[in-house]
């Protein structure tokens, strides 16, 4: 009677978090989602559920696929520890009030699941919530997702390690205009195959190989590519479809 119970917890969990996503959606095109593949609850092996282990005590906002939970939780004060002086320095015109952590699992370059924490600006958690549940949905290939403080907050070592983050309170480079990274409304997705290109400007310095976009590669980002199109439907705008500069890898509100 449990195992039922459990079962059918699980399929509303889904059933419920589905809704949410669905209804949380406030798209710019008439119908962004046509070209957008249909999720499927991916077959995922019992050995890889029982090792990854996760609570969910703090979490005021979840949304599930099968047994995975996305969660958003206020900043723990573990967290903060390690952000404090590194991707929030004293300075921060942002409040950490104004920001959520979030854990999200992922598939790897490998096809393993790993857990992945982001901090972002609570405004856009719950549509991240719903966007990486729909990446996790294809087995969308992200190779790491970290905080910017296991990289001491720079973001060029972030982006060489080809490290998807959100939150950093930095500066636009070259520039005294502070980034939408630094109010946590800004992801960056597989920075290394996905480069930043501003004339001769390339970041990552290492990412020489994938400013050519013509070229047919694993990992890139183009205007069909599925994970371009899932955050463009949560209105978030792409780097990739600026003028003056390119950001493949750049997504914003």
């Amino acid at each position: 009677m449990r195992q039922l119970m459990f079962a059918a917890a699980l399929l509303l969990g889904l059933s419920l978090s589905m809704v949410s996503c669905n209804s949380r959606q406030q798209p710019v095109s008439e119908n962004p989602k046509a070209d957008i593949v249909e999720e499927a609850v991916p077959q995922i092996e019992e050995e890889a559920v029982d090792t990854i282990s996760w609570t969910y005590d703090d979490a005021e906002d979840t949304v599930m696929i099968g047994t995975y939970v996305f969660a958003s939780q206020p900043v723990p004060e573990e967290v903060e520890t390690r952000m404090r002086g590194r991707s929030f320095p004293d300075n921060a015109k942002i409040s950490m009030d104004q920001l959520r952590y979030l854990t999200l699992p992922y598939y790897d370059f490998d096809g393993n699941i790993q857990k992945g924490e982001m901090v972002c600006n609570k405004a856009i958690a719950h549509d991240l919530l719903c966007i990486f549940r729909a990446l996790f949905s294809q087995a969308y290939p992200i190779y790491s997702m970290h905080l910017v403080d296991d990289f001491d907050a720079d973001d060029e070592a972030s982006m060489q390690a080809n490290n998807t983050s959100c939150f950093n309170y930095r500066y636009i480079t070259g520039t005294k205009i502070l980034s939408r990274h630094a109010y946590g409304m800004a992801v960056d997705i597989n920075p290394l195959q996905n480069p930043c290109v501003r004339g001769k400007l390339i970041q990552p310095s290492t990412a020489e190989d994938y400013v050519d976009r013509s070229k047919d590669f694993p990992h890139k980002i183009d205007k069909d590519d599925y994970c371009k199109k899932v955050f463009t439907s949560y209105r978030f705008r792409w780097g990739g479809n600026w003028r003056r500069m390119k950001d493949y890898q750049h997504f914003e509100r």
